[in-house]
């Protein structure tokens, strides 16, 4: 008889890259932008960066991108005004993607942004994965725009495998 295994088992949602790129330095700098694998199935995410310029108009370009022979565009390709769903969440995607993370970073106040910008030890959980998604290696490629105009940039690329064999 097989040992019994929890539904938690079968998957693996885990960071495998994590790139940071600012635009305009006098605006938006960042300190660190790194993975740390602490075991098989869990990448810690962490970041640090300044805010110099106080930003009271941010507007976010999130797109999710599949790989299949090099990442194409898959499903999801959202603009909104960050300042705003913070005030007032109304944006169900969006919504899920920063359940993801808010508890591990201060970028969770409504605008303005200035000064330290951190999110420390994020790593992905299953369970508040809310949507169907298909295994597969994903990247998330988000432009952020201050004042109308791109600042910086981060892409977050990671593994997403349901193993339904795993969880009986």
């Amino acid at each position: 008889m097989c040992p019994k295994t929890d539904k938690q088992d079968a998957i693996v949602f885990k960071f495998t890259n994590f790139v940071c790129e600012s635009y305009n330095q006098s605006w938006f700098v960042f300190h660190n932008c790194r993975l740390k694998a602490v075991s098989r199935n869990k990448v810690l995410l962490n970041m640090n960066a300044t805010v110099l310029t106080p930003a009271n108009d941010i507007t976010i370009r999130g797109r999710i991108f599949k790989k299949a022979s090099g990442y194409k565009p898959w499903l999801y390709d959202v603009t909104f005004d960050a300042c705003r769903y913070l005030r007032r969440p109304n944006q169900p995607f969006v919504a899920i993607i920063y359940g993801l993370f808010k508890q591990f970073t201060n970028i969770n106040h409504t605008c303005p942004y200035v000064g330290s910008q951190i999110i420390k030890d994020f790593y992905l959980r299953p369970e508040l994965m809310r949507l169907p998604v298909p295994t597969g290696d994903y990247l998330l490629a988000v432009q952020w725009y201050f004042d109308k105009r791109p600042q910086f940039e981060t892409n977050v690329s990671y593994t997403f495998v349901e193993d339904l064999l795993k969880s009986k």
